[in-house]
């Protein structure tokens, strides 16, 4: 199977490069900069591009560019940062710009060929940099220019080596996605053999290496993501693995009922252990505000359940989660100098003395691809198109503390939201709709009375991969039917506030 390698230098949006070369159906790789031992002659690897970066090239501290990646003879891209340090490791010279430029230009082509081949003479592009070319390398020759950046795009035809200073990977590059298309399959020759049908087959050959002989327990939430991985686990070493389910007092309303529904239509009776933790969850979290410190809880108590239940099983030695790709790249820096935004449940942190070896299945692909797999699976239309849900659950959606109370009443509000929002035309397009509590109080009238009651939060958001997000543009007709609905029938709720933050610089989640 042809591969794209990325290495990474940092950025926060490495992994939308990778995702935009997915969706040719191209796999690749993140790998990070700092090569020591690797085969990048391997034949399977048929480009690299190099990502961008918080760092200037001029940073003492500053990622270099390993020699073997030139002396690999692939390919090459830089985007950026990349391509500054193409620039600073080959000869030319890198500055720092009088001011930063950030923002939307106009990028004239002065040669369409290669990366720019079908193009017409002019193209909008997105810039995000403090440093500029200012001498290209020997060899090098300019292919684009914009107003303020003589070198916005230089290639070296004998080496194949491409440089770009802005973002192809980003939305605001409209033809970016186009850019990518041209390096992977102009120059690269790659070959469109990333499909689901062979990620299924990859991965179920990997669960039967993995897994080998032993007992698996799969950590099951009813998302797509856990039942995909578990789905695609039982394809793979069947009777070996178990499902278990834990409520921990902290989803939806009626949720738990739900999950075990369709795991029973799926799987098949007794293939799934329930486990009532509630209790056990709550009064861990009693008195908790922080929001990383919830997280954490929640994770531990999640794990030693889990332990004991598969004590109880007799022999299981591995867990199955349904990590994915965005929970990585947000809560480690597995693939370079990244900053962490926040940790997730099943995502480092873990206890070191764990008595399960953790495996991953889904732990590389973003939710496009495991929603792509659970259609090659055979899994119903209903949890495919399931919006995410977080590990932590509602937990992480009342601002402060968690308490049994404060739970009933987010459970109703999020209800409404959901059975409102479900009817509307924009539903399909959501990738999440939820409601959030809010720990203050506001005044309000009802009949003749005072009140002093809590402030809900309606949080809806559109993405395509949950890394970016825009706000939804839900119609003012169903956010006043919302509104009306939840302040007459959750009782608790005074008054009723939209999230009309997109992310960044926001996240989706309150914390």
């Amino acid at each position: 199977m042809d591969k794209i390698v990325i290495l990474d230098f940092g950025s926060q949006y490495t992994q939308l490069i990778a995702r935009r070369i997915r969706e040719y159906q191209v796999y690749c790789e993140i790998w990070p900069y700092h090569l020591k031992e690797c085969d990048l002659n391997s034949s399977d690897i048929k480009g690299i591009i190099l990502s961008g970066s918080p760092y200037s090239v001029a940073d003492s501290r500053a990622p270099l560019l390993e020699e073997m990646v030139l002396k690999s003879n692939k390919p090459l891209l830089g985007i950026c940062y990349g391509l500054h340090l193409l620039v600073k490791t080959l000869g030319g010279k890198v500055v720092q710009s009088q001011t930063r430029e950030y923002g939307k230009a106009l990028l004239t082509i002065l040669e369409k060929r290669g990366i720019f081949e079908g193009f017409g003479n002019e193209i909008v592009c997105w810039m995000s940099h403090g440093d500029s070319v200012k001498e290209i390398p020997p060899q090098f020759q300019c292919i684009a220019r914009t107003e303020t950046c003589d070198y916005a795009a230089i290639v070296d035809d004998q080496r194949r080596i491409w440089g770009i200073q802005f973002h192809p990977e980003v939305s605001h590059t409209p033809l970016g996605k186009e850019i990518l298309s041209n390096f992977i399959f102009n120059v690269c020759g790659c070959a469109p053999d990333w499909t689901a049908e062979s990620i299924v087959k990859q991965q179920i050959q990997w669960l039967r290496n993995t897994a080998q002989k032993e007992k698996v327990v799969c950590a099951l939430s009813g998302g797509v993501d856990s039942v995909t991985a578990a789905v695609l686990t039982y394809r793979a070493i069947g009777d070996q693995l178990s499902c278990i389910f834990v409520n921990n007092g902290l989803m939806r309303k009626g949720e738990p009922e739900h999950v075990l529904r369709n795991m029973e239509a799926l799987l098949g009776k007794g293939r799934v252990i329930a486990v009532d933790a509630k209790d056990r969850f709550l009064k861990e979290l009693q008195g908790v505000i922080d929001p990383e410190q919830k997280r954490k809880i929640i994770g531990r108590v999640f794990i030693e359940v889990f332990e004991e239940e598969a004590r109880n099983l007799g022999d299981a030695t591995c867990l199955l989660q349904g990590t994915t790709y965005p929970d990585v790249i947000e809560s480690i820096s597995v693939c370079g100098p990244s900053v962490k935004i926040k940790s997730h449940h099943n995502v480092g942190g873990l206890p070191e003395l764990m008595h399960l070896r953790v495996i991953e299945p889904l732990r590389f692909l973003f939710k496009d691809e495991v929603r792509q797999l659970a259609i090659e699976l055979g899994i119903p239309d209903e949890i495919v198109w399931r919006q995410p849900f977080p590990g932590p659950g509602l937990a992480v959606r009342i601002i402060g503390e968690v308490t049994e109370n404060r739970l009933e009443i987010l459970r109703d509000m999020d209800y409404i939201i959901y059975q409102e929002l479900r009817n509307s035309p924009i539903f399909k397009k959501l990738w999440q709709s939820f409601g959030v509590l809010v720990p203050v109080r506001s005044v309000g009238i009802m009949g003749d009375e005072r009140t002093y009651k809590y402030v809900g939060v309606l949080r809806a958001v559109m993405s395509e991969d949950g890394m970016t997000a825009d706000w939804a543009k839900i119609s003012y007709e169903a956010l006043d039917i919302i509104a009306r609905r939840v302040v007459n029938e959750v009782a608790g709720i005074g008054r009723m506030v939209f999230d009309i933050t997109s992310k960044p610089p926001a996240t989706i989640e309150w914390e």
